[in-house]
C-alpha cells in the first residue's frame, strides 16, 4: 500500500510499571477508519496500545478514543458470568450450562409457535467477519429466519442501498489512497474532525503542505470540520437532495460533463437529467438557505475539477431523502466520469469498524458474498456451499430493526438476540422501543450491564477486543486481521464460541447430518467464507490471515490471481449490473418497492452504471408552533456509540461527562437561557433535561444534542426525542430531523 502522507509520528498510551512483555498485531475497534495498532501486554493483561507506523491507513496515528480503548477490558464493571432474570425480576448469576440451555429451550419454543421468523438476531458493527458469517449461516440455514439486522442499520444501511442502486453491488468505489490525489474533496454530512480524526489528519496535512485539496463541507452546523473548509455549504435541515439536484442541474446546464463516459458506461442519464430540470439555483437556494452565488461557486468547483472524492456519513444517511441524496452524489461522479480513477470516486463511509463487513458476509439483511436472494441461481449456490437443501434457506423482504420493533408489538417476534449493542440508547423513539422489547424474550450479549440489559431475560458475557481473533472490514474495503493478545477473563467466551455452542445445542445440521457450523476456530471460519466469496464482487479467496498481517490489510476483491487486492473499484469502467450477476434488482426511488427481475432487465444496464432520478420529498416532521425548533443529533470526539466502553475510560469520560443541548445565541437570548443552565427539551415523543450550550455553531431555529448518553444516571437520552420514520430504500432511521421545543426550568 502507498504511504505518501503524514510526518513521523506514533501515538502511544501505556499504563505499565516496567517493560511491556510483548506487542500484538491488531486494528482499532472503534470507528471505521481501521487504524493499525499494536496491543501492549504484560502479565497476561492489556496495558496499552500504540499506532503502527508502517500501516498506510494511519502511519502510527490513533484517534483519541483509540488510545484508551483498552481500558474497559480491565474495568471492575465487567460481567464475568452469565445472568438469568429470576421470578422476582432480578438478574442473578448462572452457569453457562444453565444460560445456554435456557436460551435453546426458548428458541425452540418460539420457533415451534411462530416459525423461524419468530426469532431475530440483532448484532453490531464492532464484531468480526467470522462472527457475522456464522450469524448468517445459523440464521438463514439453521433457524430459518431472515430477521437478521444490526446497529449498522442505524449508521450505514444507506451506503449499501445507494451503491446497489447505482452500481449493482455493494462496495465503496474509492479508497483512502484517493484522498492523497484528489483535487477536490466534498465531505457531505461528514465531520471527520470528530468522528475520524486520522482520516481528517490525512486530508489536512496534505492541504497544509500543498494547498490541495479544495475542501467543500456540507453541514447545517459549523463543525470543527466546517471551520477548515474552503467552502462551507451550511444548508437547512432536510434539504440535502434539493441542494444536490440544484448543483447537478447547473453542472449539466454549463456542459461540464464527460459525454463519452456517459454514452459508453451508463444508462438512464436522460431520465436523471429530466428529474433535476425544475431545480434552478434559485429554487435550490430557497430550499437549502444557501445564497445563489455560493451555489454557483460550488457547482463550478464540482463541475470543473479534474478529480473528486465525495464522502458521506450520518448527515447524509440519517436525514430525509437519504438514499436519494447519496444516489445523487453517485450521479454527479458518473456524469463527470470521476470514478474508477486515481483521486476520484464516491467514498460513502461506514460508522463502525466492521459494519461494512457485516453487509459483505450476510450477517444483516444481505445474502453472503453480495448475492441476490431474488435470483434462484444465487440461492442454489449458497445451498450448495453450505450443503443444505435450498428450500431451507430463509428469504423474504428485508426487515430492519424498526420493522422488527413493529413485529414485536404485534407479538410476531418472540425471541430477540442482541449482540454487542445497546438499542435502548441508540434506537429512535426510545419509549416505543422499550415497550416492544419488554414483550419479547431478550438475550443480551455484552461485556457490561447497559440500559438494554434492564429488559433482558438472559445476559451473556463475551470476550472483548484484544481477547479474541478475527478479521474486520473498514470503510474502504480493507480487511484486517486482529490477533488475540490475551485470554479473556475466566468464564468469559468469545462471540464465535457462543454462536457455535448455540448451533450445536440447537442440533442444527446440514443435509448429511453433520453440524451446520463445521468449523471451531476463527481462521477455519474465514477459510470457509473465502470459498463462499469466490467469484463474487467481495472475493477474498486470495487472502490469508498471514498475508493480512504481513500487508497490514488488503482491500477486496483479492482473488487467487490478484491476491494483492484492489485499491479502487471500476477502473475498467465495468459495473456488476448484469441481471444474472447483480446483488439486487433495485428499488423504486420514491416508495422503496423492490423491483422485479423483468424491470431490472428493461434497464439494459448489462455492465453499465445506472443513473437514477432523485426527488426531494423533505422531512416527515417539521417544526411547528408547539415544537418550533429543528432537532439534530450526532457524535462527539470523546465518545463512541452509547458510551458502553468510552464511559469506562476516565480520561475520555472526563472530557464529556454529560449530554447537552446547543442553541443559537439569539434563541437563547429570546428564551432567557444562560450558558450551562439546565433546560428541558420536549418533542412529541418525550422530554429530557440537559444543560444548555450557547453559540453560533448551529443556525437560529436549530438545536443539537449528542446521542451517546442514556438514562441511567439522568434522563439525557437524545433518542427519547427522535422520530422512528425510516428512509424507504435503506430503512435507516431519520435521526437528524425532528421537531422540539426548549424550555427554561423555572423551579
Amino acid at each position: 500500500m502507498m504511504m505518501a502522507w503524514g510526518d513521523e509520528r506514533q501515538d502511544i498510551h501505556i499504563h505499565s510499571q516496567g517493560e511491556v512483555e510483548k506487542w500484538v498485531h491488531s486494528t482499532c475497534n472503534l470507528c471505521s477508519i481501521g487504524c493499525g495498532c499494536d496491543i501492549a501486554v504484560k502479565e497476561g493483561h492489556i496495558v496499552g496500545v500504540k499506532g503502527k507506523k508502517d500501516d498506510s491507513i494511519n502511519l502510527g496515528r490513533l484517534d483519541p478514543k483509540a488510545q484508551y480503548q483498552w481500558e474497559p477490558n480491565n474495568h471492575e464493571d465487567r460481567l464475568l458470568h452469565p445472568l438469568i432474570r429470576n421470578k422476582e425480576g432480578n438478574l442473578e448469576k448462572a452457569s453457562w450450562e444453565e444460560a445456554m440451555n435456557y436460551i435453546v429451550k426458548k428458541a425452540k419454543e418460539v420457533m415451534k409457535e411462530k416459525g423461524g421468523d419468530g426469532v431475530a438476531i440483532y448484532s453490531t458493527g464492532q464484531g468480526f467477519l467470522e462472527d457475522y458469517y456464522t450469524i448468517a449461516k445459523i440464521g438463514r440455514a439453521g433457524l430459518g429466519t431472515h430477521l437478521l439486522d444490526a446497529n449498522t442499520r442505524l449508521c450505514t444501511a444507506t451506503t449499501e442501498w445507494c451503491l446497489l442502486q447505482s452500481f449493482g453491488a455493494d462496495g465503496v468505489p474509492a479508497s483512502f489512497e484517493d484522498l492523497d490525489e484528489a483535487e477536490t474533496i466534498m465531505l457531505f454530512g461528514h465531520n471527520p474532525a470528530e468522528t475520524g480524526t486520522v482520516f481528517f489528519d490525512r486530508i489536512m496535512e496534505r492541504k497544509k503542505k500543498t494547498g490541495r485539496p479544495y475542501l467543500i463541507v456540507v453541514d447545517p452546523r459549523e463543525t470543527l470540520t466546517a471551520k477548515e473548509a474552503d467552502l462551507h455549504l451550511q444548508l437547512k435541515p432536510a434539504s440535502n437532495a434539493a441542494l444536490l439536484n440544484g448543483l447537478i442541474r447547473e453542472i449539466i446546464s454549463e456542459g461540464w460533463l464527460d459525454k463519452e463516459f456517459i454514452e459508453k458506461n451508463t444508462v438512464q442519464f436522460n431520465e436523471m437529467k429530466e428529474s433535476v430540470e425544475p431545480w434552478s439555483l434559485e429554487r435550490a437556494s430557497n430550499e437549502s438557505g444557501i445564497p445563489v452565488p455560493t451555489l454557483r461557486l460550488a457547482a463550478e468547483k464540482l463541475g470543473r475539477t479534474e478529480s473528486l472524492v465525495s464522502t458521506t456519513l450520518q448527515g447524509a444517511f440519517q436525514s430525509s431523502d437519504a438514499t436519494s441524496a447519496c444516489v445523487a452524489i453517485n450521479n454527479l461522479h458518473l456524469m463527470r466520469g470521476l470514478i474508477g480513477k486515481p483521486g476520484s470516486g464516491p467514498l460513502h463511509m461506514a460508522g463502525q469498524p466492521s459494519s461494512s463487513g457485516n453487509r459483505t458476509v450476510g450477517g444483516v439483511g444481505t445474502y453472503p458474498g453480495n448475492r441476490n436472494p431474488e435470483n434462484p441461481e444465487h440461492l442454489r449456490e449458497v445451498a450448495e456451499l453450505w450443503n443444505v437443501e435450498e428450500s431451507t434457506l430463509a428469504v423474504g423482504p428485508e426487515k430492519g430493526i424498526i420493522k422488527q420493533i413493529e413485529l414485536m408489538e404485534k407479538e410476531k417476534i418472540g425471541f430477540f438476540w442482541n449482540i454487542h449493542t445497546n438499542p435502548l440508547v441508540s434506537l429512535p423513539n426510545l419509549p416505543r422501543a422499550k415497550k416492544a422489547l419488554e414483550k419479547t424474550f431478550v438475550v443480551v450479549q455484552d461485556p457490561f450491564l447497559t440500559e438494554t440489559t434492564e429488559v433482558a431475560d438472559v445476559v451473556l458475557p463475551p470476550a472483548m477486543w484484544g481477547e479474541k481473533e478475527g478479521t474486520m472490514e473498514n470503510a474502504d474495503r480493507t480487511i484486517n486481521v486482529l490477533r488475540k493478545a490475551v485470554e479473556p477473563p475466566p468464564n468469559v467466551k468469545s462471540d464465535l464460541d457462543i454462536l457455535i455452542d448455540f448451533s450445536r445445542r440447537m442440533e442444527l445440521q446440514d443435509k448429511d447430518g453433520n453440524p451446520l457450523v463445521g468449523y471451531s476456530t476463527p481462521e477455519e471460519a474465514f477459510e470457509e467464507w473465502k470459498k463462499v466469496s469466490e467469484g463474487r464482487p467481495s472475493d477474498m479467496s486470495g487472502m490469508t490471515y498471514e498475508k493480512l498481517e504481513k500487508e497490514n490489510g488488503i482491500r477486496w476483491p483479492a482473488t487467487q490471481s490478484k491476491p494483492e487486492g484492489t485499491v479502487r473499484l471500476y477502473e475498467n469502467n465495468h459495473f456488476p449490473t448484469e441481471t444474472e450477476y447483480c446483488q439486487s434488482y433495485g428499488k423504486d426511488m420514491v416508495t422503496g418497492r423492490p423491483k422485479t427481475e423483468k424491470e431490472f432487465e428493461q434497464l439494459n444496464a448489462d455492465g453499465k452504471a445506472i443513473f437514477h432520478p432523485t426527488r426531494h420529498l423533505g422531512a416527515p416532521e417539521k417544526p411547528r408552533k408547539d415544537f418550533p425548533f429543528w432537532l439534530n443529533t450526532g457524535r462527539l470526539l470523546w465518545h463512541w456509540h452509547t458510551r458502553t466502553k468510552t464511559a469506562r475510560s476516565p480520561e475520555l469520560n472526563e472530557k464529556a461527562p454529560e449530554a447537552y443541548v446547543t442553541l443559537h445565541e439569539d434563541d437563547a437570548s429570546f428564551l432567557d437561557i444562560s450558558e450551562e443552565e439546565l433546560v428541558q427539551v420536549f418533542s412529541p415523543r418525550g422530554s429530557i433535561k440537559v444543560p444548555a450550550r450557547i453559540g453560533t455553531e448551529v443556525n437560529q431555529g436549530e438545536v443539537f444534542i449528542p446521542f451517546h448518553y442514556g438514562n441511567w444516571e439522568e434522563n439525557q437520552a437524545a433518542n427519547q426525542l427522535t422520530i422512528d420514520v425510516v428512509d424507504p430504500l435503506s430503512h435507516q432511521p431519520i435521526f437528524k430531523q425532528a421537531s422540539c421545543r426548549v424550555e427554561k426550568i423555572t423551579e
